[in-house]
């Protein structure tokens, strides 16, 4: 966020927010925070500390929207909501050339004593942050960890240097363009239609260029198939040669000469009847080569027609994935979102076969299980009964999806498929553990303990019940008993 924009955002942001308490803290993600400062039309006030994109501007969102993006409060926010909790936002200032804008809140502390706090939003880029100020501005806690003087723990707050912002880069200047285009009812709507926009754009690319790699991979893994199959295709070449040897050692069973293990035949199928000579075990009779060599011509002719079966089975899912690929470059070109989100959800399954198109395939129906779709688009598989768990666990699941449960109640198992082996988003853990939770014993108590470990952590010792388990390792969330997602 460039400088003239954040000041166009915090002359709005003064006479909205000042005169007010904060509510509740919304984190969503590791660097992004919405505060609910009350107000009337529902507005929250975002602030992004992401070095790439840090911004600052009012968010209008739902709450139950905001809580299904949310994440646990991390250690910084659970600080901020203690400190604000007695607290009234005071002032909103903007230092001059900075990217850095200071929110000043007055309260009494836990004896009732005046109380002044600092919250600072530094939209530094590389050294974006935030910190808690004493009413000294000693730093009492920050987001980031950094090594700039003057923004450690117990340090007086100092901006970092090279922090002013004189000139205004292209991307910069299209927000501010965006804000003066007078299309919108105030600064924030356009910040925030600007970096949905920017947003949307880079899930677009990333979602392209994760399509292309996909099919990249299924092309090379076809055309690999294909050279192995003609490498195969190559090595019976010389069937009719075992058939053709067959037929001489038993035209030649009174004429060849033997002398260790080269056999001397006259060719019967040549017109001049030369001689050849041919390399026979010497443990073997003439007749038992025979045998051999004719035993190795049928094996080469099935294999032959097999292989040469594949081989135009391969050409074909080639020639599919050819006209798949002009589809897809088709859809990018024309900055489809919709189809392509449909694309990137059908490559969490397995390769469509040769023939087969982008649409998404249907997913296969597991017996026993329910099935939800986290807001990340993974699957999450939620066992019925005992025996369903145990089959979800140790015949469904792959060693590295992740299994949950409720801790110490009786509940379902709980699978999130991971077929890249890439990290779950954190929300798809918190969404799961939310259906461990609501599929257990403990689904009436406020909050409940869930377990969660990669699926090959997971055991089931000899002789106990269905459904019980031991885990090796694991970490636990606590989350609150609730259906977030829908069924799939």
């Amino acid at each position: 966020m460039d400088d003239h924009s954040l000041k166009r955002i915090v002359e709005e942001l003064g006479p909205t927010l000042v005169g007010r308490a904060v509510g509740k803290l919304f984190q969503l993600g590791p660097l992004s925070l919405a505060i609910d400062f009350r107000l009337r039309d529902h507005r929250y006030l975002f602030v992004s500390v992401e070095p790439a994109m840090s911004r600052i501007h009012l968010l209008k969102r739902g709450g139950r929207d905001l809580e299904k993006q949310s994440v646990p409060l991390g250690q910084f926010a659970l600080t901020l909501r203690k400190a604000f909790s007695t607290s009234t936002l005071r002032a909103i200032a903007k230092d001059e050339g900075d990217r850095i804008v200071r929110f000043h809140f007055v309260g009494q502390d836990d004896l009732q004593q005046p109380r002044d706090r600092t919250l600072i939003a530094q939209l530094t880029g590389r050294s974006a942050n935030l910190f808690l100020l004493d009413a000294h501005d000693v730093i009492t806690q920050r987001l980031r960890p950094t090594r700039i003087r003057g923004q450690q723990l117990g340090e007086t707050y100092r901006p970092p240097s090279g922090a002013k912002d004189h000139h205004v880069s292209k991307n910069k200047s299209e927000l501010f363009k965006t804000i003066q285009s007078g299309q919108f009812s105030s600064a924030s709507d356009a910040a925030d239609a600007y970096y949905g926009s920017v947003l949307s754009g880079k899930t677009f690319d990333s979602n392209a260029s994760a399509a292309r790699a996909h099919m990249k991979k299924r092309i090379s893994h076809e055309q690999k198939l294909l050279k192995q199959l003609e490498n195969d295709l190559a090595s019976h070449a010389d069937a009719d040669h075992h058939k053709r040897i067959g037929d001489l050692l038993l035209a030649n069973l009174s004429t060849a000469k033997r002398e260790g293990k080269r056999t001397t035949l006259i060719d019967y199928f040549d017109d001049n009847a030369s001689s050849i000579e041919v390399e026979i075990d010497e443990q073997l009779s003439l007749p038992e080569e025979a045998s051999r060599r004719f035993a190795l011509y049928s094996r080469s002719k099935r294999a032959v027609e097999q292989i040469r079966s594949r081989i135009e089975a391969v050409k074909a899912a080639l020639e599919a994935l050819d006209s798949e690929q002009k589809q897809l470059d088709r859809i990018i070109g024309e900055h489809d979102e919709g189809v392509l989100e449909k694309v990137i959800a059908g490559l969490s399954g397995p390769p469509a076969v040769a023939g087969g198109s982008l649409k998404s395939k249907r997913e296969e129906k597991i017996p026993g299980t329910r099935r939800y779709v986290s807001s990340d688009g993974l699957e999450i598989l939620v066992g019925r009964a005992a025996r369903d768990n145990d089959y979800l666990t140790f015949k469904v699941a792959r060693p590295n999806d992740l299994w949950l449960h409720a801790a110490d109640y009786h509940g379902s198992h709980v699978v999130v498929r991971n077929p890249t082996r890439k990290e779950i988003p954190h929300r798809t853990i918190i969404e799961a553990a939310q259906l461990a939770a609501h599929f257990s014993q403990a689904n009436k108590d406020p909050k409940v303990d869930v377990h969660y470990t990669p699926r090959k952590f997971v055991a089931k010792p000899r002789g106990t019940a269905p459904g019980l388990v031991r885990m090796s390792r694991f970490k636990t969330i606590t989350t609150e008993p609730r259906e977030s997602v829908k069924r799939a």
